[in-house]
């Protein structure tokens, strides 16, 4: 437990200092205008700040936002869910924090996790300390789920929209590359292709006719006849024949070289790999060797393959995480050779760089060898390449019908990049717009019409009353909001509070009548104005 804490703290500050390393100065003006629109916007003098802090108290609000804002980058998920409840954060505030999260937070399951956290955090604050004045239930529930909503849901898929676009985007980059340094290998090897033939033509036509002179020239001298200048004529002809049979082989050399000198499998095999390795040491790679199990005899095609892999591995490693420990094993399973090259993560924390096209040409040596190649990270943050080679000679295999074209549309996660945050989006808002349409379709009847009011006199039964009243309250305004500003009620009474169906502007209120029953009768009608924000 303690090595995988710190594990994830080494990774955590890594992470950190790789993010200051690539700070730039359009990022730090960026952030410090969202650092001070937050702070107009919500504390002064935005329209968005309650107008009350001021003094120390608007300081130690703006030291707030100056601290954790910029957090924000670090622990997405974390500020997120705790800037739901600082009691001095504004809505602006907690946009730019939800949008950050989405932009930041990788995998989907902790997104679900912290917006719903969040919520929860939300819903906790809003009933303890934010609700602003007494609702009904679900016209404060809607508000809430709106709120929510606009600060929190949607940002935060935005941002989320955002972030995968700008992954798929590198994701095609990076794989125009690859179809360019692919393109370029396939151009090489067509010209490699070419120069054999034109050497297998050479060595055909020209060899054999440079030959026939050569032996020829060679019979010549041998008659009799000729005198000494014939002689010596034909013996430098048969000297140029012999030179031009030279300088044809070595031209034929270069033109079948595909690799140069190195590439020869007769010199480069699997008991090779213990010089490679002396030599990495050589050159400071800190590489150990492990080999196992009982040594087979190997084709030359796959024992050259397993050099080319512990040659690559080495490559890679010393490329892409210098000083990293290197471990090369070679073992001899029952049935194949697992040739494995493994490196712990870069001392600095930070890949140079993903491994490059040299792993497509060696995938095609290993496939070619009959063999399996697998490259990936591991867990720990390092790097592997393994292949399992056979044991006895294969024939060449064919190339791969079911190979995926290079012009098909990216398959997985990327074919579905961005439709999982506008579909969240789509329902958020769906259920802000739906929620306050219904509400807003539902017919206020539930008042008393002037009528009804009229024919009510003191004195009544309370059954005829009751009658001629409405089932509750108008919908939207909770049975509170409607009697703390009347005047005391009559004492050993039940009272029921409506709305009347005759209002009036002046009033600057709402008109509100009261019925108090006492004994099974009507005791009180009275009506009385609730002020608006009172």
């Amino acid at each position: 437990m303690t090595t995988a804490v710190r594990e994830r703290g080494e990774a955590f500050l890594a992470d950190v200092l790789a993010r200051f390393r690539t700070l730039t100065w359009v990022r730090l003006v960026g952030d410090l205008v969202v650092l001070v629109g937050a702070i107009l916007l919500d504390l002064w003098p935005g329209p968005w700040g309650d107008g009350q802090a001021s003094g120390l108290t608007l300081v130690a609000y703006v030291a707030g936002y100056a601290v954790l804002l910029p957090l924000r980058h670090v622990l997405p998920a974390t500020l997120m869910i705790a800037g739901a409840a600082v009691p001095f954060g504004g809505p602006a505030f907690m946009v730019v924090l939800s949008y950050t999260a989405g932009r930041r937070i990788e995998s989907w399951v902790k997104g679900v996790v912290s917006t719903a956290a969040t919520f929860a955090v939300v819903v906790v604050f809003w009933d303890w300390a934010a609700r602003p004045i007494d609702l009904d239930p679900v016209y404060a529930m809607l508000i809430l789920i709106t709120l929510f909503g606009v600060g929190v849901a949607l940002p935060f898929l935005v941002g989320r929209y955002l972030a995968q676009r700008e992954a798929l985007v590198q994701a095609m980059r990076d794989r125009e590359l690859r179809m360019r340094g692919e393109n370029k290998l396939m151009a090489r090897q067509v010209r490699l292709r070419e120069r054999s033939r034109i050497a297998q033509d050479m060595h055909d036509s020209l060899g054999h006719r440079l030959s026939l002179i050569s032996v020829h020239a060679g019979a010549l001298a041998m008659d009799p006849s000729l005198g000494e200048k014939q002689r010596e004529a034909i013996g430098v002809l048969r000297s140029a024949a012999l030179t031009g049979m030279e300088e044809l082989r070595a031209i034929i050399g270069v033109l079948r070289a595909e690799d140069g000198p190195d590439d020869d499998p007769a010199t480069r095999t699997v008991e090779s790999i213990d010089s490679l390795v002396a030599d990495a040491r050589k050159a400071g790679v800190l590489v150990s060797l492990v080999r196992g199990g009982q040594a087979h005899p190997l084709p030359s095609r796959v024992s050259h393959a397993a050099y080319r892999v512990a040659q690559e591995g080495l490559t890679n490693a010393s490329k892409h995480a210098p000083g990293a420990a290197v471990q090369v094993s070679v073992k001899y399973e029952p049935d194949a050779l697992v040739v494995e090259v493994r490196n712990n993560p870069p001392r600095n924390g930070t890949p140079a760089g993903s491994p490059g096209v040299g792993l497509i040409g060696l995938t095609e040596r290993v496939r070619v060898a009959g063999g399996i190649l697998h490259v990936g990270a591991l867990p720990t943050g390092g790097f592997r390449i393994a292949a399992v080679l056979p044991y006895e000679e294969t024939a060449l295999p064919d190339e791969p019908e079911d190979e995926q074209d290079e012009t098909e549309a990216p398959q997985g996660i990327r074919k579905w990049a961005g439709v999982g945050s506008i579909a969240g989006a789509t329902l958020v808002l769906a259920v802000i717009i739906g929620g306050f349409s219904v509400l807003g379709a539902q017919p206020v009847t539930e008042v008393v019409s002037q009528e009804n009011l009229d024919r009510i006199q003191v004195g009544q039964p309370e059954d005829e009353v009751r009658e001629l009243l409405p089932s509750g309250d108008e919908p939207l305004v909770a049975d509170g909001e409607l009697r703390s500003q009347a005047s005391p009620e009559p004492p050993d009474a039940t009272c029921v509070y409506h709305l009347t169906d005759e209002q009036s502007y002046l009033a600057k209120g709402t008109r509100v009548v009261r019925f108090c029953f006492r004994d099974g009768k009507l005791v009180e009608k009275k009506i009385h104005v609730q002020r608006n924000g009172q």
